[in-house]
């Protein structure tokens, strides 16, 4: 019986194939297939949406690993201490171990309970959010949180705060791609620094100072739960405007936290029954001090590297640097009280200047137009007051603080300048007034109209230790020290001198006090130079006596004979001014600043070294890095507290010689004269080394004093800003001297009379005071301010011969004209009580 065939494999294939065709092509006419596809591209459309809305231009999460917040800039005195601070957003960084346990429990109840547990979105809160954003769609209310703390990192720190759906999506991916890249305590960290909590402040250490005026480890529970809810809006819970809202959210923070277990009862119980007990916003501690000199330092910083962000990573207010000054805290409360204390004198009797300013009172609310108008006063007892109404006899008055008080009629009864009546009358509600205690009341005072500049300098190094620009920086923020150009007078005359002597003129050179002119051609015709007070020429005498008694006459005509083109280049190289080769410059009437006259005298205090003044010793960056001056090197050993054996370590100087040390050395000495017996004379009572000159211009619009020892010069000048007349009585030895000796008098109290020390090759010469010959065989008394004979600085070969001197005797020598040859003075002897000066 024949087998079939055995089939064929081809058609077994031909067949299987044909019947899949037709079951795809069945499916593709099915309703589930076109269904499912429709799905599928759908799905690919939406994560494409997705995608390009929300995750395509996401910022990368790694950034957060080297984040670096705004911070503001820290600046600290000669001393190390902290001085100011430069803050939009005041800020202290803090490590996670820095935070109080408790505080950070406080922030979780408030925002966050489950933040330990989630990756960083909390689906139930979000879903929450999404059906409070419904309801309130169209409505223009804002839909309340849902988002986590991870979500809110991601939020400040990464994409903004823009109000819509994608934001939240972009919100929820970012928090999930942070808790893959961060531990939970890296997010917290970033969170309670950068978080805004109102008053400026960021971050919850900037918060507590803000607030409570407290370290974060020295707060209480309550004051925590206070913080805690300020994230949810600061305005929203102020503890003066909305104390109440404040209280009821902070207790219900302490309710969460008893709930999740963070507290016990008792520790609820406790804080609940606290009042709020923030303090009245004011302006931080670190921002009261330095005034004039942290407001030039901040002026200078901003030159070098920017305002903000976008400067640059150094910016002053977001760069985080750390800025050491020079800054002597001592000295200058010593400066400024000095001034405040002369403007004071000069203007009192005067009558009263009008009120600080005037602001707008509504509806009773006068202690925020009173806080915003940042007016303040810290002299002596006297407060700022706002004039709040009238009752009776009385104006009602309101503090900084809250408090209230009276201003009766009788406190009140100075003229008022220049239009007479008395300020009881003039005074307005909303002024903002001076005002000193006076029994239960306050009595009225006048701001100074006058005003001035103070300045103190290290010549060794150039640095400024103390600046007062004005009465006080918070009424104006113009600083004279450094912005007023006015005419310096007679303190010119030392450096016109200087280039006198530079030229082959000693301090023994007789120069005629007599009239002199000068023809100035045919339109301006001549010119006669006459001396202060119009006083006739007293005849030929030497230069230091010119000097010493301040004569125009005598400096003009050194100034001519030397030749003006060289006197005004001396100028110019000492730093004071760039000026036109006439003689009227020659007595001060080129104007500069004094900031830059007393860093002149400290060139000459220095034997001619010198440079541009300093007011920054060295900028780091938030890392510790010295990123200015530039090639900056530390002085090594320089604090050490004993000497270790080694070679003496010597600080780096940027110094270099401006003036001929011995030029500057004659001056220095011929100076010293003008305290001594000249018109500075009042500060002879100090009783140490001191040199320097009075100043007194046209008018007089100006006085000025500019001198002081080896350790610091100071000087300062008195005038009207807009220039007037201060009177004819006034002048530098009768109103700036004074004020210097006020400041001298404690600056120097336990420092050491050290004299100036020569350089290296000035003789000192016994001369004649009066007509500036040597003398033989009669010395000094150092006794006498007046001796007929002083001890003279000369370079080589400059100074005159020794010769007998024929009028006899001086006064001052008869006690030793009877001491044996052998027991007499010698000139080494001198040398060597002077500290080995040559």
């Amino acid at each position: 019986m024949a087998s079939d065939p055995s089939p064929n494999p081809t058609t077994a294939i031909r067949r299987t194939t044909d019947r899949l065709r037709g079951g795809f092509a069945r499916a593709r006419t099915s309703r589930w297939a076109k269904v499912a596809l429709a799905l599928g591209v759908l799905g690919l459309v939406a994560i494409f949406a997705f995608w390009f809305a929300v995750i395509r231009d996401l910022p990368s999460v790694d950034t957060l690993r080297t984040y670096e917040p705004p911070l503001p800039t820290n600046v600290r005195g000669i001393d190390g201490a902290p001085i100011h601070s430069y803050a939009r957003e005041r800020r202290v960084e803090l490590s996670y171990a820095e935070y109080p346990p408790l505080l950070v429990k406080a922030f979780l109840a408030a925002e966050d309970k489950s933040f330990f547990e989630h990756h960083g979105v909390d689906f139930p809160g979000l879903a929450g959010a999404v059906v409070d954003y419904a309801t309130k769609l169209g409505t223009g209310k804002r839909a309340k949180g849902g988002s986590t703390i991870t979500q809110q990192v991601a939020k400040n720190l990464l994409i903004g705060n823009a109000y819509s759906p994608s934001r939240k999506l972009r919100e929820a991916v970012l928090a999930y791609k942070i808790e893959d890249t961060l531990t939970k305590q890296q997010i917290l960290e970033l969170y309670l620094n950068q978080i805004a909590l109102g008053r400026n402040a960021f971050g919850v250490e900037a918060a507590s100072h803000a607030y409570f005026d407290k370290e974060l480890d020295q707060l209480d529970l309550a004051q925590m739960a206070y913080l805690a809810i300020l994230p949810k809006g600061p305005s929203n819970y102020d503890p003066v405007r909305n104390a109440e809202r404040a209280m009821i959210r902070r207790n219900y923070v302490l309710n969460r936290m008893l709930d999740n277990g963070f507290i016990t009862r008792a520790q609820h119980d406790q804080a609940n029954a606290e009042p709020l007990g923030a303090v009245m916003r004011r302006t931080p501690k670190f921002e009261s001090v330095g005034g004039y000199f942290v407001e030039e330092v901040r002026r200078q910083l901003m030159a070098k590297f920017g305002e903000s962000a976008k400067d640059g990573p150094y910016s002053v207010y977001s760069g985080g640097l750390w800025v050491r000054t020079s800054f002597d805290t001592r000295l200058q409360d010593l400066a400024q009280q000095a001034l405040r204390d002369g403007l004071v004198r000069f203007d009192s009797g005067r009558g009263w200047n009008g009120p600080i300013r005037h602001v707008e009172i509504e509806d009773d609310n006068w202690l925020q137009p009173l806080l915003n108008s940042n007016i303040a006063l810290d002299y002596r007892d006297w407060v700022a007051a706002i004039v709040t109404g009238k009752d009776g006899n009385a104006w009602s008055l309101g503090f900084r603080t809250g408090k209230t008080g009276t201003l009766p009629r009788y406190a009140a009864q100075m003229a008022v300048r220049g239009k007479g009546g008395n300020a009881f009358g003039a005074i307005k509600t909303g002024d903002i007034i001076a005002v000193a205690p006076d029994g239960g009341n306050f009595s009225l005072r006048a701001i100074p109209k006058v005003s001035g500049a103070f300045v103190v300098e290290e010549p060794a190094s150039g640095r400024v230790l103390a600046m007062q620009g004005g009465f006080d920086d918070r009424l104006q923020a113009f600083n004279r020290a450094t912005q007023a150009m006015r005419q310096p007078g007679s303190t010119i005359k030392p450096i016109v001198y200087s280039a006198a002597l530079d030229n082959g003129m000693t301090p023994a050179s007789i120069i005629v006090d007599g009239p002199f002119c000068v023809y100035q051609g045919a339109r301006l015709g001549q010119k006669c130079f006459r001396n202060f007070g119009n006083s006739r020429g007293a005849g030929p005498h030497t230069m230091r006596w010119g000097i010493e008694q301040s004569r125009n006459l005598m400096t003009v005509r050194t100034a001519a004979q030397t030749g003006m083109p060289k006197v005004v280049a001396t100028i110019k190289k000492m730093g004071v001014g760039d000026y036109a080769p006439y003689l009227s410059y020659a007595l001060g009437a080129g104007e500069t600043t004094v900031g830059r006259m007393v860093n002149a005298y400290s060139i000459l205090a220095n034997n001619g070294k010198g440079g541009p003044p300093s007011l920054i010793d060295f900028v780091q960056d938030r890392h510790g890095k010295v990123i200015w001056p530039e090639n900056w090197r530390a002085c090594d050993r320089c604090n050490a507290p004993d000497w270790d054996g080694k070679p003496m370590p010597r600080p780096i100087t940027r110094q270099r010689q401006v003036l001929d040390a011995m030029t500057a050395y004659q001056m220095v000495h011929i100076t010293e004269g003008v305290v001594q017996r000249g018109t500075a004379v009042t500060l002879r009572d100090l009783d140490r080394p001191m040199f320097g000159k009075t100043g007194t211009n046209n008018g007089p619009t100006d006085v000025w004093f500019v001198g002081g020892t080896p350790q610091f010069v100071g000087g300062l000048y008195i005038g009207f800003d807009t220039p007037k007349n201060l009177g004819g009585a006034a002048q530098g030895g009768t109103l700036a001297a004074p004020i210097f000796k006020q400041f001298a008098v404690k600056a120097y109290e336990d420092l050491p009379k050290l004299p100036f020390r020569a350089p290296a090759g000035i003789r000192m010469v016994r001369i004649d005071r009066a007509s500036g010959r040597p003398v033989y065989g009669t010395w000094p008394n150092t006794d006498d301010p007046k001796p007929a004979v002083i001890w003279e600085a000369f370079k080589p070969e400059s100074e005159p011969r020794r010769a007998a001197r024929r009028a006899g005797p001086a006064p001052a020598a008869a006690a030793t004209v009877a001491v044996k040859k052998a027991e007499a003075p010698r000139d080494s002897d001198f040398l060597q009580r002077q500290g080995g000066i040559y």
